[in-house]
């Protein structure tokens, strides 16, 4: 099989294929984008908007491809177009005009105005537009953004079974310490430091999950599987395991390495850093130890 290579698309996506020998370990991270495409024309200011990103979640995770695991991070904002959402997760009455894509069937998210893309924004559902988006918007926002990233997500993995005979694949993604009224806790619920979302057990095998909350636990943090988060989009279409193909989803309290109201590196940044390249480096571990279609 081919090896996996540097892919950049301006706007859209980065992808870092491993530079140390290579393993069965696949990173991405689909909110981590902040470039706002030319002609994007919010109701309000952008800057009110940023909170959406999850910031510095594809830095974290940089230490990857020097353990031999490929990185991938949208570059694109997932309130614009979210690559964790199918691309029929909108609500019809959020769009105008002639819709000539598959039939919409939104979820719960979607018709709170955080489907695939956003027309509502927390704590006090902020309208993002003045109304709906124009059908022929929302199909130009599936066809450059969201369609892109899952076709080098899927050339990542299928690298990885290619070579591997399966992979594991860790879904990367930050939270608010605090819910907001669009979350599905009560607002105001104060989160655990992370969550693992593995679909009950569906996206992955057990020992996955587990490696994953040992090494946290053992440093201290609070960690809980399945809840309120279980995994959406990307770990449903990337998690199988009887077929070796293993998808775990991995949500951090940005409170633990960031000034959640300034919006920026906190003061233990570097220490969250060092946190996830020894995840990284226990997994390549994992992934050497326990090959993927044995987990299975």
């Amino acid at each position: 099989m081919e090896d996996l290579a540097d892919l950049e698309v301006p706007g859209v996506l980065r992808l870092r294929a491993p530079k140390a020998p290579a393993v069965p370990l696949v990173f991405d991270s689909p909110h981590s984008g902040s470039v706002y495409p030319d002609g994007f024309a919010p109701a309000v200011p952008v800057a009110a908007l940023r909170g959406a990103e999850d910031f510095f979640v594809d830095d974290l995770y940089g230490a990857a491809p020097d353990h031999g695991a490929a990185l991938l991070a949208a570059l694109f904002p997932r309130l614009y177009v979210d690559p964790n959402r199918a691309e029929t997760d909108m609500d019809p009455a959020h769009v105008s005009g002639d819709w000539a894509g598959p039939p919409l069937a939104p979820g719960a998210k979607a018709k709170l105005g955080q489907g695939l893309v956003w027309l509502r924004y927390p704590p006090d559902a902020l309208p993002v537009y003045d109304g709906p988006i124009a059908a022929a918007d929302l199909a130009a926002r599936i066809e450059t953004y969201h369609r892109p990233y899952h076709a080098a997500l899927r050339r990542m993995l299928d690298w990885a079974v290619g070579r591997f005979g399966g992979y594991y694949h860790i879904d990367c993604h930050s939270m608010p310490s605090v819910a907001t009224d669009l979350s599905p806790e009560p607002t105001g619920t104060v989160r655990p430091d992370f969550v693992l979302g593995s679909r009950d057990g569906t996206s992955c095998c057990p020992e996955l999950t587990e490696v994953v909350r040992a090494y946290l636990v053992g440093r201290g943090y609070d960690v809980r599987v399945d809840f309120w988060y279980k995994g959406v989009e990307i770990v449903r279409l990337s998690g199988d395991p009887a077929a070796g193909r293993h998808s775990l989803q991995v949500e951090i309290s940005r409170r633990i390495y960031m000034d959640e109201a300034r919006l920026q590196k906190g003061a233990d940044y570097a220490a969250a850093k060092d946190l996830f390249t020894g995840l990284i480096a226990e997994l390549r571990q994992f992934a050497a130890d326990c090959p993927p279609g044995r987990a299975a």
